[in-house]
């Protein structure tokens, strides 16, 4: 296999070990989701993604980086409407019934502390090719074509889109936070895709960039499963005192 379907291998592998790609969210869930990836974008797309960016030697895939990360932080023109995109999680969270104080208020659990000094060195410390499958592996989910089933067909954003408007009752428009990262992750994740493509067998990085992309979505997976485990705690806790 070349490096590409190489790279598509693993990330299939992630989908069918992950429990987030495999079970079906709670509200509690989706509550601890958005209190957790509001304070991830700000984190990865302010200091981890802009590591990735300094260590980058090519000046179009440097700016093609910042452009990325301003949508994710700053203000997305082209897919959110002139949001950020934590801005539009806060949206999504008030419409599940999160106050914007709830939100904003909320602590990274351990797994989120543990994803981000694991992501510091998979940035900061690595080959820029090997940082550029950090800011770009866990975007590929989204795509149309992994996993199986009807996230094959629409990816993991989809996915989500279908299952909060079934189960939380939720309009199109509150559903913005899964239709922006249906689009923007295809632009997002195809920088990583093609740039690996155009020099990671000219820099002899192949089985580097592969086993990057591994580490960072065993990372992934780590930040994925503490989100889980804390919203079904909550569950468990409640139950229990309501008895």
């Amino acid at each position: 296999m070349n490096v590409i379907e190489r790279l598509d291998e693993v990330v299939n592998d992630h989908i069918r070990r992950t429990r987030l790609y495999n079970e079906p969210m709670t509200l509690e869930c989706a509550k601890t989701f958005v209190k957790q990836h509001r304070l991830n974008t700000r984190q990865r797309n302010s200091v981890l993604k802009l590591s990735v960016a300094t260590n980058c030697p090519d000046w179009e895939t440097r700016i093609k980086i910042i452009q990325a990360c301003s949508q994710e932080i700053v203000a997305d023109h082209e897919f959110g409407h002139g949001k950020a995109h934590w801005e539009v999680i806060e949206e999504l969270g008030q419409s599940i019934g999160l106050t914007l104080d709830e939100i904003r208020s909320a602590e990274p659990l351990p797994t989120t502390r543990i994803a981000w000094l694991a992501w510091e060195t998979l940035t900061k410390n690595r080959h820029w090719l090997e940082g550029l499958i950090a800011n770009t592996c866990a975007e590929r989910v989204n795509v149309p074509g992994y996993g199986s089933g009807r996230q094959k067909e629409v990816g993991f954003s989809g996915v989500q889109r279908e299952h909060w408007r079934r189960a939380f009752g939720l309009r199109d428009d509150q559903l913005e936070f899964w239709s922006i990262h249906s689009e923007a992750d295809i632009e997002h994740s195809n920088l990583g895709w093609e740039t690996i493509a155009k020099y990671a067998e000219r820099l002899k990085m192949e089985d580097a960039v592969v086993e990057a992309c591994r580490l960072n979505l065993m990372v992934w997976q780590t930040y994925w499963d503490g989100i889980l485990d804390a919203s079904k705690a909550v569950t468990t806790n409640g139950a229990a005192a309501a008895r």
